[in-house]
């Protein structure tokens, strides 16, 4: 499997990167990852930490995933460095890269940025992912959270890109403290090459001052929530009260202390258990485009075609039309008939599973 990468323009001029891996049919949605802090297009398809991830992400649909501005092949030293151009750059790149409609997996920083275009965008995104991840960054969460916060601040501008990694070290031991001393190398590396220290501490202070509770109850799409128990880099808490946000949420916990989980451990396994089971249940329905397997989603959680056309951002002659191919296609003649049929294959699955 190799990587395309390519670039686009944000906003404000700023060059983002972006990769493309793996290809399915035209029915499987591709898969975006939203961007976050320590990423290298390139150092991380070489890693043996995060190329596992990539493989499997990759495995039956297209995966897209970018740098975002300061880090990796994107533009550094940029004058604006914020939560909302983060957001603006996923913007530009989906453009860029003509998705009309896809999956969005947010892990850590990412799963806020995620969120943010889901709620702003409900007619592209049809499934929603996130894992280790949170509402509230760092200082919005508690008077003791925000100062241990500013002390590692510190140390990421006084020892980020030096010869030494101890620094470094301290922050792959919270990103993955079961990793053996190889791996925490190979991350402490990536966190050299992925960004500056300058750059570092204006990306890590935009994320900590993060907050879209506002933003979060207005998802629409499914959504499925994973979290470690043991996440040493965002609180178990976090996740837990995310999914309770989000309207009708999976939430699955993992046993696991890592941030980053490693291919060796069995929660990852189950994140891509969990996630085929997520994504495979609308895919069962064969023919199905991605939008009407998001709408047969709906029918089935008991929503009508106002409650429909409102979270979709879809007029609802739009959704009486989808319906109507919906019904050829799974061979049903009336909403109930549909209700029934999709509930069999798994799909209107609201509940939390805590």
């Amino acid at each position: 499997m190799k990587q395309q990468i390519r670039f686009c323009r944000s906003f404000d001029g700023t060059r983002i990167a972006y990769a493309v891996t793996g290809h399915g049919p035209p029915s499987v949605p591709p898969l975006v990852r939203a961007p976050h802090w320590l990423t290298h297009l390139e150092y991380e398809w070489q890693s043996p930490i995060w190329r596992p991830w990539l493989t499997t992400l990759s495995s039956g649909r297209s995966l897209v995933r970018m740098d975002e501005r300061g880090c990796g092949l994107s533009d550094r030293g940029v004058e604006t460095v914020s939560f909302e151009a983060f957001v603006r750059d996923l913007e530009a790149m989906v453009d860029a890269a003509g998705l009309q409609q896809f999956v969005l997996f947010g892990h850590s920083q990412g799963g806020a940025i995620a969120l943010e275009y889901a709620a702003k965008h409900p007619e592209r995104v049809s499934h929603l992912v996130l894992l280790g991840t949170y509402a509230r960054g760092r200082f919005k969460r508690s008077p003791e959270s925000r100062s241990e916060a500013e002390a590692q601040l510190k140390l990421v501008e006084f020892g980020w890109g030096g010869d030494d990694p101890s620094y470094r070290q301290f922050f792959a031991s919270q990103f993955m403290p079961g990793a053996s001393l190889e791996q925490l190398r190979q991350m402490s590396e990536l966190q050299r090459v992925s960004s500056s220290p300058s750059d570092a501490v204006r990306i890590l202070r935009a994320f900590y001052d993060i907050d879209v509770s506002e933003s979060v109850p207005r998802i629409s799409c499914p959504a499925l929530v994973l979290h470690a128990r043991g996440d040493l880099r965002v609180p178990f808490e976090e996740g837990r009260k995310l999914a309770a946000m989000i309207p009708d949420a999976r939430f699955v916990p993992l046993e696991s202390d890592n941030h980053i989980l490693m291919e060796q451990e069995p929660a990852f396994a189950r994140v891509f258990d969990e996630l085929q089971g997520f994504l495979g249940t609308a895919a069962s329905f064969g023919g199905l485009t991605a939008r009407e397997a998001q709408i047969l989603e709906h029918i089935a959680r008991g929503l009508d075609n106002a409650q429909i056309a409102a979270r979709l951002g879809l007029s609802e002659k739009t959704v009486r039309n989808h319906i109507t191919s919906i019904f050829d296609k799974i061979g049903v003649e009336s909403r109930a008939q549909a209700i029934v049929t999709a509930r069999e294959r798994g799909l209107g699955q609201g509940s939390r599973t805590l």
